[in-house]
């Protein structure tokens, strides 16, 4: 077990010690609609008022175009709490975002099978 203090905030068996939805204040709704495909970027505004540290990394992931599911990922947060987040951010000016563009129908069968191709090789 980490000592307090030290480093982040992680048991080596038990995960985060920080919960993940008090990273979001409890909050499971995100004020802008986001997909887990949505593209969000750094608008170069500073937020003003006091964001949490989860807050300036999602920032800082997001300097260039990345989608919602890629900064989730980073930052080791459910999609959900990753969404509250990005809205935060999004409200405040600091980041912009756009839905995802389909050049085909999401439920193709050969763009399911690439993504089911790239999860088994990160697995």
């Amino acid at each position: 077990m980490a000592a307090a203090g030290d480093g982040p905030w992680l048991d080596d068996a038990a995960g985060r010690l920080v919960r993940p939805f008090t990273v979001s204040n409890g909050r499971t709704e995100p004020s802008v609609a986001l997909d887990l495909m949505s593209q969000v970027m750094a608008t170069g505004v500073t937020p003003l008022g006091y964001l949490g540290p989860e807050h300036a990394q999602a920032l800082d992931l997001c300097r260039a175009p990345v989608s919602v599911a890629e900064v989730a990922a980073h930052l080791k947060l459910p999609a959900v709490v990753t969404k509250v987040l990005l809205s935060d951010l999004v409200d405040c000016g600091a980041l912009t975002t756009k839905p995802p563009v389909f050049h085909h129908t999401p439920t193709d069968r050969s763009l399911l099978e690439a993504v089911l191709d790239g999860l088994r090789r990160q697995l």
